[in-house]
């Protein structure tokens, strides 16, 4: 499945939205940034375009969005993405959960993990949980030498989604 993302404001993007009914075009926001994340056709002129690798479950209009954002080096891309295939699934298993994206990038080296959840307390109580230690036990935010297919600092993108449709 090929996946597209763009940044604009809330108005711009709820138009965008309102022009594509029928398309899975989801808007997320948090302080500073309005996103939108289609699921089908890029309908976006100057999208960031990603390859699923791995997906669960269907983004919903609303929840909480949180996208771990990894630079993955080229040599490394088969093994980074090996490892997501073949995860334990603990996370599709915790109340809240919602959806998980594993998206490849077309252009560039940044893989983004996304998942969805009812609310950001239930991510919480996933990151605070036993099963997320043992998910991220070979890499994660505990440890202290990265991957050798890290090929740079991941950092974390937090959004609360925006239901135009209501």
């Amino acid at each position: 499945m090929k996946v597209s993302m763009t940044s604009g404001t809330l108005e711009y993007l709820t138009k965008l939205k309102k022009k594509h009914p029928d398309s899975k075009l989801f808007i997320m926001q948090d302080q500073d940034k309005t996103v939108a994340y289609c699921e089908d056709a890029s309908i976006f002129e100057e999208g960031r375009n990603y390859e699923t690798v791995d997906y669960v479950g269907e983004l919903k209009a609303e929840g909480y969005v949180v996208m771990n954002n990894i630079p993955v080096a080229d040599e490394g891309r088969p093994v980074f993405e090996d490892r997501f295939k073949n995860r334990a699934g603990n996370v599709e298993n915790r109340e809240g959960f919602q959806a998980i994206r594993i998206l490849r990038p077309l252009q560039g080296n940044t893989y983004v993990v996304l998942t969805q959840w009812r609310n950001a307390q239930d991510f919480e109580d996933w990151k605070n949980s036993k099963s997320f230690d043992d998910a991220h036990k070979k890499s994660g935010p505990k440890h202290k030498k990265k991957p050798s297919f890290i090929d740079g600092d991941a950092y974390i993108t937090k959004y609360h989604m925006v239901n135009i449709d209501e």
